[in-house]
């Protein structure tokens, strides 16, 4: 079950990311003892449009007729 979790998780933030622009800004630094300098980066998720719309749709009308016990099996 974690596993299913954790394959769902990693599959939802590569698909997140892979919608994204990512521009590094500034190169970074292997830390030294007295710390370092880590990457900047400027990043822009994509525009996303939402909108909504009022549709009928027709339903069929079924009937179900139950069985009678001496055919149920």
């Amino acid at each position: 079950m974690k596993r299913i979790i954790a394959t769902t998780f990693a599959a939802t933030a590569a698909l997140g990311l892979a919608a994204c622009d990512v521009e590094q800004t500034e190169e970074g630094d292997m830390p030294e003892v007295e710390g370092g300098n880590m990457p900047e980066y400027d990043v822009e998720g994509p525009d996303v449009d939402v909108g909504t719309e009022e549709q009928t749709v027709e339903v069929p009308t079924v009937d179900v007729d139950p069985a009678d016990d001496g055919e149920a099996e």
